[in-house]
């Protein structure tokens, strides 16, 4: 196992912790490439991304090559190679949302945050955010989800208020 864990200086990046994470639900889903996607989900909910010296290590492991590996986890949305906020933010910016105005809303996240189109995690590592075509909720126009928790009727003010709240489950 170390020799694999030390086959690169990228992958000495990671605390060795990571590795027995990965060894652990590997451990639990078994090491055939069918465990594949099973498996960098589960390692992606436990650290909110997907690490890439993990998948490179968790590829080996199963004895898939790389490449293949970085299609599946490419292909699939809902993988992240970059880390994530304990909160993830989904602003809707689909028809009825926008006409209901949710930029105001998204603008005052990104003020709120300091964030930007192009920055979307804060330093703390608390918060990110993202936006979506849609979220299903038109009636409730606008929305936007909290790790999935739905927030009806905002405005940038409901909005400001709610980031005092769940930065006030920090202290």
């Amino acid at each position: 196992m170390q020799e694999i864990k030390q086959d690169t200086n990228q992958e000495n990046k990671l605390d060795p912790s990571y590795y027995d994470k990965v060894d652990e639900v590997l451990h639990h889903y078994g090491r055939n490439q069918s465990s594949l996607i099973p498996v960098i989900q589960e390692i992606q909910q436990e650290y909110r991304y997907l690490p890439p010296e993990l998948l490179t290590y968790i590829a080996k492991k199963l004895g898939i090559n790389e490449a293949k590996a970085y299609s599946v986890a490419t292909f699939y949305e809902n993988f992240s190679f970059e880390p994530k906020g304990k909160y993830i933010i989904k602003v809707c910016d689909g028809t009825a949302c926008h006409v209901r105005k949710s930029i105001p809303i998204l603008e005052c996240l990104y003020k709120e945050l300091g964030l930007s189109n192009t920055k979307n995690t804060s330093e703390d590592m608390l918060f990110t955010v993202e936006t979506v075509s849609c979220l299903g909720a038109c009636g409730l126009a606008p929305v936007l989800t909290v790790n999935d928790k739905v927030y009806a009727a905002m405005t940038p003010e409901k909005t400001e208020e709610l980031l005092k709240e769940l930065r006030g489950e920090e202290a």
